[in-house]
């Protein structure tokens, strides 16, 4: 299974962002797709932070157009949400002792103990920490 970083999701979104059309030609492939695919709850809420966020664009994503985007996507019939559950915690302390992480990483240590636990193969990423978990591929869908 894949799952899908929130920079993807941004970019799949906004259509003044950097690859948008890549992005957004990925997140179709998934959603109209019958492979699973995932989608982490941190990743969801990031999004919505991201996208609505006046700190970040002039003109930001209306709340009411951010939650339907999310619903847009997990309303695929493929999709899956990954959120913690029994064993996610000895996961995530797994992830954190290999990768040695501490501080603001431990974001991306989150996302990747919940991909991991939820048997997720690769993430679709543009975020080059996601590397440091061997546990988890990662992939770029965006480069060329």
């Amino acid at each position: 299974m894949i799952a899908v970083d929130t920079n993807l999701l941004v970019y799949a979104h906004r259509e003044d962002a950097p690859l948008h059309e890549r992005a957004y030609a990925c997140l179709t492939e998934l959603a109209e797709g019958t492979a699973a695919w995932a989608i982490p709850w941190p990743c969801v809420h990031e999004f919505l932070a991201n996208v609505t966020s006046h700190r970040i664009y002039k003109t930001p994503t209306p709340m009411a157009l951010a939650i339907e985007q999310v619903e847009q996507w997990t309303g695929s019939p493929a999709a899956v949400l990954l959120a913690e559950h029994e064993g996610y915690w000895r996961a995530l302390c797994e992830l954190v002792a290999s990768a040695q992480i501490a501080g603001a990483a431990v974001h991306d240590a989150r996302i990747a103990a919940l991909c991991v636990h939820h048997g997720v193969t690769e993430i679709w990423t543009a975020d080059r920490d996601f590397g440091r978990f061997a546990a988890l591929r990662t992939r770029n869908p965006l480069a060329a």
